[in-house]
């Protein structure tokens, strides 16, 4: 399979490792100082493109991509509030993207382990829930959008809680509540999430119920980013045949 690289920092020489071990041929490599490589022949010869980058610069990367031609995997987040216009984009002219928050098996299993026990909390009032998130200092974004997606799932399955918001407790303020923590518990319909930023964390994930006698934790901790790497590079090859449209882990990992 051939493959173009969209960022080349440190996920993008991960992945190129991981491709050529899997017999892969990187064909092109775009980053900040080489943007005509989009237009290059190089570039449109490509199978598919995947993409790690920023979230200013993600879906302009997927339409340049998708110009020349090319089916994008992405693991860019921070951007998915147009989502859903964009997979109106990809239905209307045929456009193919492969996006997840995470691309770590470990990481969705955690995802479908969290919904479950969303489920079953949902009758057990008395316990409160909060997750918390860590990564490196470079992460643009806050929450991940790992949080994010574990956020959604409690969501769905959590009655008593309507909405997350972002308690950055660097900065002790709740973000988008307009309260201080000393007001959280007010603000029960509420879930929160905390946002840490620290070192060269690969990604912590920590959803915590608690009560009054005692607290049930789940936590997934990343031990580096070997894991999203060759999920993406797995996924890029799960693409290959495949019809046009929008994909995410649950259509590679539900797959016959």
């Amino acid at each position: 399979m051939k493959i173009a690289l969209i960022g080349y920092g440190k996920m993008g020489h991960i992945i190129e490792r991981i491709a050529l071990e899997r017999g892969h041929e990187i064909v092109s490599k775009v980053d900040v100082d080489n943007q005509d490589e989009f237009e290059s022949e190089a570039f449109a010869s490509a199978d598919v493109a995947i993409e790690f980058t920023v979230p200013a610069k993600a879906v302009e990367n997927y339409r340049k991509a998708w110009a020349a031609g090319v089916p994008v995997v992405s693991g860019t987040t921070g951007w998915n509030s147009v989502l859903p216009e964009l997979k109106e984009e990809i239905a209307v002219n045929g456009y193919t993207l492969f996006w997840a928050s995470n691309f770590s098996l470990g990481v969705n299993l955690f995802f479908e382990l969290n919904k479950r026990l969303a489920q079953m909390m949902n009758r057990y009032a008395n316990y409160d829930v909060a997750m918390t998130e860590i990564h490196h200092t470079e992460k643009k974004d806050a929450p991940s959008g790992t949080a994010i997606t574990l956020a959604e799932g409690i969501l769905e399955n959590l009655d008593r809680k309507s909405e997350w918001v972002l308690r950055n407790s660097q900065r002790n303020e709740e973000q988008g509540a307009g309260c201080c923590d000393s007001q959280l518990s007010t603000f029960n319909f509420q879930l929160s999430i905390e946002a840490l930023r620290e070192g060269k964390v690969p990604g912590t994930h920590i959803v915590k119920y608690d009560s009054a006698v005692d607290t049930i934790t789940i936590k997934h901790e990343a031990k580096s980013r070997e894991g999203f790497a060759l999920g993406a590079v797995v996924a890029a090859e799960f693409l290959l045949g495949k019809p046009a449209g929008f994909y995410s882990m649950a259509d590679l990992m539900n797959e016959e």
